[in-house]
């Protein structure tokens, strides 16, 4: 059960859809995190993720896709944690300008959405472009999806809830390792600081039909 309930926080006016780490060298066929991958797809998530991103499309919702690369001399990275040392040593690496940092099918692009690139940290909005674009899109709700339940995903839920974003986490477009993690972190954290829900309780929020009824409540149109 939400805390909060969708139609109150999930106005399109004020929307933004995340995709967090939805690459090709993350969640795609070649994956550098086979075992995440699997996950991912397995599991319906990006599937999920592709639903929710078609429907913003639809819906005039902003999307806003996170990617994490790095420079092939790894200039600027972090080396402060375990995992970036780890990942150093795959044999997929996510390099800037590779098809590895581009964004997995079935999940679409369009002209209008904003991809940002990250060259260091876990968190998708601490210390990037996110944040920035949110406050100048005039954002209120942040709409989490992608992965890593482990990581990145609670990295950007706490980032946006501390900047006074309201956060909402579909937990089925979300995905982690092993498969028994994700649940266990939405229950016990994310639920605590987010608003979760299911992927199809956010498309009924962000439908097309939501939205024009919404433009006509800004027009005075009952």
């Amino acid at each position: 059960m939400p805390y909060r309930q969708l139609s109150q926080v999930l106005d399109p006016r004020t929307t933004v859809l995340l995709t967090v780490e939805c690459q090709q060298g993350v969640v795609g066929p070649d994956s550098a995190l086979p075992e995440l991958a699997e996950q991912a797809r397995s599991s319906g998530v990006l599937v999920n993720v592709a639903r929710l991103v078609a429907a913003a499309h639809e819906g005039g919702v902003q999307v806003i896709h996170a990617i994490a690369e790095r420079r092939p001399d790894g200039r600027g990275a972090n080396h402060n944690a375990r995992l970036f040392h780890a990942a150093g040593r795959l044999p997929v690496q996510q390099l800037s300008g590779t098809t590895a940092v581009r964004v997995a099918a079935p999940i679409e692009v369009r002209e209008e959405d904003f991809v940002v690139h990250r060259l260091h940290g876990l968190s998708p909005i601490e210390g990037t472009e996110v944040d920035s674009l949110l406050r100048n899109l005039g954002c209120r709700t942040l709409v989490v999806t992608g992965v890593s339940a482990n990581v990145a995903i609670p990295n950007a839920v706490f980032d946006a809830v501390n900047r006074g974003y309201t956060a909402v986490v579909p937990a089925d477009a979300i995905a982690g390792v092993p498969s028994d993690y994700t649940p266990a972190m939405v229950r016990n954290t994310l639920a605590l600081v987010a608003t979760v829900a299911t992927t199809d309780e956010v498309l009924a929020c962000l439908s097309p039909r939501r939205c024009a009824s919404r433009a006509g409540e800004d027009r005075g149109v009952t």
